[in-house]
């Protein structure tokens, strides 16, 4: 395991959801579930229970709702020291409706004027957040925020690779929210300065829809919008990613059919340039399985927990080949699925015991 810090920068929010299956309409006035997200800080988090050295870079104002936010993710054993704290914004907030059957989750955001959107690369000390990180993990979510946020990340991913670390990249391709130029369609602007980014990273995740949306990348014979998905296809998509960014090493793309909101077939797919492609999870004869999830508790935050569970077997003793790593994280994404809230606290152990075929959620005696 990579003995350095593994840190994640990324704007941190408060998560407001409606109880149970209820809508906004049917909930509000009235009280709603409060937790905190946001996908640096879920990836930290998830790393921080499987039992990496995990830092969370982010800027947030110094009041109560923010400070709680940190004394939670110490309680799981992430580094908060070098958190930017600044008099000056205010912490972003989301609202999430869960789906149910053929009815999607929703998501609301309101982060304009966060803390994060607002600083300038200037307010940051580089120096101080990299100080013993061996990786960074950066998202498209936080290029999305502003420009300013797009320009702090960029520099933080430039110091980065000028030290020699190594940097993650989740495409995470948010059309809510790629709207801080007027007169630029989202994915325009989305191409633009994700292009600037993923020259710089090591390893590349996606999901099935992100490739095509930023980098007009596709799978042929996959339709998202119907929940059927061209697994296969998915290694010419990774081919052509490797093609484009000469020093990005791995590709991994997270496959999802939505058969309805409380019913999905998850797997993932891990493109090395090396060794070629591996998929997970595989059936006894060695073929793309996906998971059959039903009757899902909560989605949101599932593709942080698989990029947390690969970078973590990544780096690992024991699941650091790429079969194995793939497996490992589909196995951990799959469980996340399972539990309520953005985090996944699911353990090494719990996530071992599924990806090697302990998946009947018999009661454990």
């Amino acid at each position: 395991m990579n003995k350095n810090y593994i840190a994640g920068f990324g704007e941190v929010m408060l998560r407001l959801c409606p109880p149970g299956r209820k809508r906004f309409a049917q909930s509000l006035p009235g009280p709603l579930e409060a937790t905190y997200g946001g996908g640096e800080a879920n990836v930290c988090a998830s790393l921080a229970m499987l039992g990496a050295k995990a830092r969370c870079l982010t800027a947030l104002p110094p009041n109560p709702v923010a400070q709680a936010f940190a004394a939670e993710l110490r309680g799981l054993g992430v580094d908060t020291t070098r958190i930017n704290w600044k008099p000056r914004g205010r912490m972003g907030v989301y609202y999430a409706e869960h789906g149910a059957a053929q009815r999607g989750s929703n998501v609301v955001y309101d982060r304009e004027g966060s803390t994060i959107a607002l600083l300038t690369p200037e307010e940051y000390d580089f120096d101080a957040m990299l100080e013993d990180v061996g990786h960074l993990h950066l998202t498209g979510i936080t290029h999305a925020l502003s420009e300013n946020a797009c320009r702090s990340t960029q520099a933080l991913a430039e110091a980065a690779a000028a030290r020699g670390v190594t940097i993650s990249c989740d495409l995470n391709f948010r059309k809510k929210l790629w709207n801080w130029r007027p007169g630029t369609a989202p994915k325009e602007l989305a191409a633009e300065c994700m292009g600037k980014l993923v020259p710089l990273a090591d390893w590349l995740i996606c999901n099935e829809e992100d490739a095509a949306d930023v980098f007009g990348i596709r799978s042929e014979a996959t339709e998202v919008e119907a929940g059927k998905l061209n697994a296969a296809g998915y290694r010419e998509v990774a081919k052509r990613l490797l093609e484009r960014f000469p020093k990005v090493s791995k590709v991994a793309v997270t496959l999802r059919e939505s058969v309805s909101a409380d019913h999905n077939n998850w797997g993932a797919m891990l493109f090395d340039r090396e060794a070629g492609a591996f998929f997970a999870p595989l059936d006894a004869a060695g073929n793309y399985a996906p998971y059959e999830i039903r009757d899902i508790v909560d989605r949101f935050g599932g593709g942080d927990s698989f990029g947390a569970a690969l970078i973590y077997a990544l780096y690992s003793d024991e699941y650091a080949e790429p079969q194995t790593a793939i497996r490992f994280a589909a196995a951990a994404s799959c469980l996340k699925h399972s539990i309520p809230g953005d985090y996944n606290y699911s353990s090494r152990q719990e996530v071992a015991a599924l990806m090697n075929g302990s998946g009947s959620g018999r009661v454990a005696r």
